[in-house]
């Protein structure tokens, strides 16, 4: 009942929201082409920036609310470290690897975008899941701190080996030449990881020692918490609607995308829900882990190939259908 108060109107019908979202997203698009135009002028390059604004709104609360003060306590326990650490940056980005290439090798862009989102580790909506399914929070803000700080150091060099090197390597990208460099990576991911993060960190720490611990929890956090299921919707709303004429005229690449990301989402929570069962984790902890090693930062993704591969790009496409699948899993796995 605890979980059930802390939730809002919007939190416990976030399903009914998104998809009402993405429904009108896609009808704006295909029945209303002005309103693209309109948005397509508020561009900078290959980012649109309704989208940025949105992106790092959306992220935002998610890190203000990072307990960055509890990395130490999860540091000290070495098997759940180890367990997460494997599960995020081993396991998940090779079987996202795997299934791009099993499903979607004839599609090269598509097979890209979804090694992107594999490559994305969760660090913002996994709080959402978390708290429905009432795993541990103070374990789930130290890995989200963890991810948090491993994707700014790390991911960039990932998206660089698994995009451009292994395919190579395994003459998959025949022909085909990913336009992508660790430098592009990073300033993405500076952009729309490091803003928020850095912000949400700076909010914690001031705010906390002017205020306190209690007046931050209790009073601040409840008020900009609405701000990322808004930005969230508000993307969504953009995102789809720039894309709304191409799903509706490609239902059957929708389906193609979300066949791997359904199978990558379910062996994840599953897998990591057993082993972290053998390591002897009670519920909370095992619910917690599982839902952070299930989970990708779409955010991240949808923001790194729109900004790499261009907003009309089949990565950008393949991006945008993750939390199309996403959020209906996972939150049929917090239920």
């Amino acid at each position: 009942m605890q979980t059930e108060k802390r939730l809002g109107f919007v939190e416990r019908f976030l399903t009914l929201w998104i998809f009402i979202t993405m429904a009108a997203g896609v009808a704006l698009g295909y029945f209303v082409p002005s309103f693209t135009q309109w948005l397509t002028q508020f561009q900078v390059g290959t980012t649109s920036v309704p989208i940025a604004i949105g992106l790092i709104l959306m992220m935002y609360p998610p890190l203000a609310k990072v307990r960055y003060e509890e990395l130490p306590r999860i540091f000290k326990n070495t098997k759940v470290l180890i367990l997460s650490l494997v599960q995020n940056w081993i396991i998940g980005p090779v079987l996202m690897f795997v299934l791009a290439i099993v499903f979607l090798r004839d599609y090269p862009e598509y097979m890209v975008g979804l090694i992107v989102i594999g490559l994305s580790r969760c660090i913002a909506m996994v709080l959402v899941w978390n708290e429905l399914a009432d795993g541990d929070s103070e374990y789930c803000a130290g890995l989200v701190a963890f991810n948090s700080i491993f994707q700014m150091l790390f991911f960039s060099v990932y998206a660089y080996v698994f995009v451009t090197v292994l395919p190579d390597w395994l003459g998959i990208a025949s022909g085909l030449e990913v336009p992508i460099t660790i430098l592009e990576v990073a300033k993405s991911v500076l952009i729309y990881l490091g803003i928020p993060f850095f912000c949400g960190m700076a909010t914690r720490f001031f705010l906390v020692r002017r205020k306190g611990h209690d007046w931050y929890e209790e009073k601040f956090m409840p008020k900009i918490s609405p701000i990322t299921l808004i930005a969230l919707l508000f993307t969504i709303l953009v995102m789809f609607s720039l894309k709304g004429e191409v799903i509706v005229q490609l239902p059957l690449d929708v389906l193609r995308i979300a066949v791997p990301l359904v199978i990558y989402f379910l062996i994840m929570f599953l897998v990591t829900f057993y082993m972290s069962a053998k390591c002897g984790a009670g519920y909370r902890i095992a619910a917690t882990l599982s839902f952070t090693a299930a989970s990708n930062n779409f955010e991240l993704a949808i923001a790194v190939a729109v900004a790499v591969f261009g907003l009309q790009s089949g990565e950008a496409f393949a991006a945008v259908i993750g939390p199309l699948v996403e959020v209906p899993v996972l939150i049929g796995w917090s239920m």
